[in-house]
């Protein structure tokens, strides 16, 4: 690797968002998303399913309290991913064996707003949060509420199936948000003991295990650049390296010997940099390839940045959706088959769209790469957005490309596939997870490193970098256009990325194209004026994809579009688009000449050519779909 091509991103505290679309979107959620979820994770949402998330730290409080006035504590079973009131006593441990990790996701997107809007109010609220969070850790640093209320003594012996490393992840992320955004370091020192009790524990001679659910490793690598110690680098190493070795740490763990293939959903089959494929729980999945590019950058191993690029490639060129999802199969919420994506049944857990934008990221910082950033872009604007409704209150935890609500409701098959967004989830990893991505958006914009500023994402604001302090102004979701003002401190070169879905595109000033980049020379104070022209297009798929052959989809600019059975009636299927027309734009839905086939009663019959009358395909940007009511949806459609 070339240590010289290494950049950073822009820190959230030197990014301020001015931007009409994503300002808003930001204001939702400082609004309306977080306290919303808050009252969520107190379990104060009427006819929503139970978080038990702060309950379980205020049982967890009294535990620790009780331990220190040395008062026998009651054992409880810590044999299941999930505990309610009908399957454990009421003074154990409630829901899902990760629930911590949602308290911290929340106070990590309060960071972030907090750095874009300070609230006296919310911040009190944290900080009570924060105590009581502090109150439930250990003497010895330890901090998971399962174990503490149930049974300490099964601490670490079951790192495959919990999620002890998982939630510490969590708590690094949200320490270290915190402490950047306000100050505060009560979080971020109670992350740090926690991260010094697993590096004395998990070492070459200590315990050899890694996580069953990743990001502990990308959380050690931020503690690491937050506080210089190094040893918090070395234990991310240290579990990237370990992960899939010979014997199996979970074959241990579970007294028997397997030929790693049980493995596969936890992507600890075989080491790490022998990977290829993208395989497994798809969350899990790219938390490890985000760490694995962070450590890969740290240490500049090369080899495990190969690995990098060879995942990727597999993700975005076999296993993602148009829309930029992925984790095409209910079955272990997991990567499947190359070109196996079916529509109606698909996964694509939010998440999953999250942490691909946490692994691209990381990549952009190893190498500029314009396709990675477009793959970012496809992912944020259509299922990362597509988790939250228009009013902040609902969630979708997976993420379809074609809908029938009355399959949804009858057919086992596609149980997990919702018609409209729901309250709240008692696995609520997706809501909190999309709140501090959002949150954050800003760090997604803009890399630099000695001798170029790389502008990867249009999203309006001010940005101040190493090189310069740089304004965007930003009207790129409506038309395509975005002015750059540059004022230098010193000279260097300004990249901006030119979107793959643009063929028609102009700037002000000259420039150099490479690579998908436009590079400009930097001297003086500079604007530059680009125009990308967006336009709707008609974009069909590998006919490798089985479910597709026949279809397309439409596109505008970042965004995926579908139907709606609100705007083109019952029976989706029956549509046809004309392809040899061109579908026009009217400021907020693309309209297309198309067919509607009349329907066959009859089961089986001789062919005939069909019977179709001329319609218009009304097609709207599928982040917003399901916003009007329950209704059938699509983004392909036969031509």
């Amino acid at each position: 690797m070339d240590k010289c091509s290494f950049s950073n991103h822009i820190d959230f505290k030197n990014v301020h968002i001015n931007d009409d679309f994503w300002s808003v979107m930001q204001k939702k959620v400082r609004e309306k998303v977080i306290p919303y979820q808050y009252e969520a994770l107190n379990d104060k949402i009427e006819n929503a399913e139970k978080s038990y998330c702060i309950e379980n730290f205020k049982k967890a409080s009294k535990v620790v309290k009780a331990q220190k006035n040395d008062k026998s504590l009651p054992v409880y079973p810590v044999d299941k991913w999930h505990y309610d009131e009908s399957n454990s006593d009421k003074n154990a441990f409630h829901g899902w064996v990760f629930q911590d990790s949602d308290a911290y996701k929340w106070l990590e997107a309060v960071a972030y707003s907090l750095a874009t809007a300070w609230d006296d109010e919310l911040y009190n609220r944290a900080c009570g949060l924060i105590e009581l969070i502090c109150s439930a850790q250990c003497d010895n640093g330890y901090l998971d509420t399962l174990y503490i209320i149930n049974d300490q003594s099964k601490i670490f012996t079951n790192l495959k199936d919990f999620h002890e490393l998982y939630c510490f992840g969590h708590l690094a992320e949200a320490g270290v948000a915190f402490y950047c955004s306000t100050g505060n370091k009560m979080l971020l020192d109670a992350a740090l003991r926690f991260a010094d009790l697993i590096c004395d524990v998990f070492n070459e001679n200590g315990k050899r295990g890694y996580p069953g659910h990743e990001i502990a490793e990308l959380a050690l690598v931020k503690l690491y650049r937050v506080t210089k110690n190094a040893k918090y680098l070395k234990t991310a190493e240290f579990f990237i390296n370990e992960r899939g070795t010979k014997p199996f740490y979970f074959d241990k763990e579970r007294n028997i010997k397997t030929d790693g293939s049980d493995y596969v959903y936890n992507q600890a089959h075989m080491p790490v940099r022998e990977q290829s494929e993208a395989v497994g729980h798809a969350v899990r999945g790219v938390y490890l390839y985000s760490g694995m590019a962070d450590v890969a950058k740290e240490v500049n191993d090369e080899n495990l940045y190969t690995a990098c690029k060879r995942i990727w490639n597999n993700i975005t060129k076999k296993k993602m959706y148009i829309t930029g999802g992925i984790g095409s199969t209910v079955d272990g919420e997991a990567f499947s088959f190359d070109y196996d994506l079916p529509n109606d049944l698909a996964y694509c857990e939010t998440c999953a769209s999250i942490g691909l934008m946490f692994f691209g990221r990381r990549m952009l910082e190893i190498s500029p790469n314009a396709q990675i950033a477009d793959t970012m872009e496809r992912a944020l604007y259509n299922t990362i957005l597509a988790g939250m409704n228009d009013d902040g209150d609902r969630f979708f935890y997976v993420n379809p490309l074609e809908v029938l609500p009355e399959a949804c409701k009858k057919d086992s098959r596609k149980k997990h596939v919702k018609a409209v967004r729901q309250k709240w989830f008692g696995c609520a990893c997706c809501p909190p997870n999309l709140a501090r991505l959002l949150s954050s958006i800003g760090e997604y914009c803009i890399t630099e490193n000695e001798n170029t500023v790389y502008v990867h994402q249009y999203i309006g604001g001010e940005f101040k970098t190493g090189a310069a302090d740089i304004k965007i102004t930003s009207s790129y979701v409506s038309d395509g256009r975005v002015c750059i003002e540059i004022i230098p401190k010193k000279s260097f070169a300004l990249a901006v990325r030119i979107p793959a879905w643009c063929d028609d595109y102009s700037f002000s000033e000259n420039a150099r194209v490479k690579d998908g980049y436009a590079y400009f020379d930097i001297a003086k104070h500079t604007a530059i004026e680009v125009c990308f022209a967006a336009k709707p297009k008609i974009i069909t798929c590998s006919n490798r994809v089985r479910e597709n052959t026949g279809k397309v989809a439409v596109t505008r600019g970042p965004f995926v579009y579908c139907l709606e059975e609100v705007d083109n009636g019952k029976d989706l299927q029956m549509l046809r688009i004309d392809a040899n027309s061109k579908p026009e734009f009217d400021g907020e839905k693309i309209i297309a000449k198309g067919f509607r086939q009349k329907a066959d009663d009859e089961l089986y019959f001789e062919f005939k050519t069909p019977c179709e009358t001329k319609t218009e395909l009304v097609f709207v940007p599928y982040y917003r779909w399901g916003n009007r009511g329950e209704n059938e949806m699509t983004v392909f459609v036969r031509y």
